[in-house]
């Protein structure tokens, strides 16, 4: 069920629990500021979810609120991710869910990867 992006974060969401060790996650990378996981509903070939270390909501959350080396870190390891699972070339998909209207389901802001197969459109028409 999509969520509303302007609620205040929820210590309860299931990528807090796979940050604090709660709930078991297949790990792709870490370091001080993002964890990456295998998706377990893949939707792609390759479906890697990365997510901040911080507590929030949405994009518009991080992007507002998050300091510029957590910022600055998170995007790195976005793209260290999709380097190291060979998706440069050729070629890849992020994918950021925000609000009920963006299809965001969990609230805690993360990034989709998307590849190792042709993807279509962006939006089904």
């Amino acid at each position: 069920m999509p969520i509303d992006a302007t609620q205040p974060y929820d210590d309860a969401n299931i990528f807090a629990k796979i940050l604090a060790g709660d709930i078991p996650s297949t790990k792709v990378y870490e370091d001080e500021w993002a964890y990456a996981f295998e998706d377990i509903n893949p939707q792609a070939e390759i479906h890697t979810l990365v997510i901040p270390k911080g507590k929030y909501v949405s994009w518009d959350d991080f992007s507002e609120h998050a300091a510029p080396d957590e910022i600055a870190g998170f995007v790195r390891a976005v793209g260290k991710v999709a380097r190291d699972k060979g998706l440069v070339e050729p070629g890849y998909r992020l994918l950021a869910n925000v609000g009920a209207h963006g299809g965001q389901e969990v609230a805690h802001f993360h990034v989709h990867i998307f590849g190792g197969q042709p993807l279509g459109p962006m939006i089904a028409r």
